[in-house]
C-alpha cells in the first residue's frame, strides 16, 4: 500500500468516526489574505504561531495595559493607586520586553 492510499484510507476511517465533525471554523471562508501580505520566509512560521493561538509577550502587556488603562479610568479613588502601580509595572514590563528584542535585532 503506497503513501497515498494509505493517507486516504485514514482520512475515510476519520471521517466515518465523526473526528472532522464541529472542527473550530467549520463552514466559514478561509480568509488568506494576512497568509499572502506576510513575506514569503515567514508564512510557515506565523501560521503555526497563530493557528495554535501563540501571543507574544509583548502584544499581551499591550492588551493588559489597554485594559488597566480603562480600569483607572472609570476606578474608585480608592482602588485607583493600586491600579495606577499595576499600570506602571507593566508598562516597565513591555519596556524591557521592547528593549531586549530590539537588542536582540541589533546582534543579529
Amino acid at each position: 500500500m503506497d503513501l497515498s492510499t494509505l493517507a486516504e484510507e485514514r482520512i475515510r476511517e476519520a471521517l466515518e468516526r465523526g473526528e472532522f465533525d464541529n472542527l473550530e471554523g467549520a463552514g466559514r471562508k478561509i480568509d488568506l489574505t494576512e497568509y499572502f501580505n506576510t513575506p514569503s520566509e515567514f508564512r510557515v512560521g506565523h501560521s503555526l504561531l497563530r493557528s495554535n493561538k501563540f501571543i507574544p509577550a509583548e502584544v499581551e502587556l499591550m492588551r493588559e495595559i489597554g485594559e488597566l488603562r480603562e480600569a483607572c479610568a472609570n476606578a474608585a479613588p480608592s482602588l485607583r493607586a493600586d491600579r495606577l502601580r499595576l499600570l506602571n509595572e507593566k508598562r516597565m514590563a513591555l519596556a524591557i520586553v521592547l528593549e531586549r528584542n530590539h537588542a536582540g535585532s541589533r546582534r543579529r
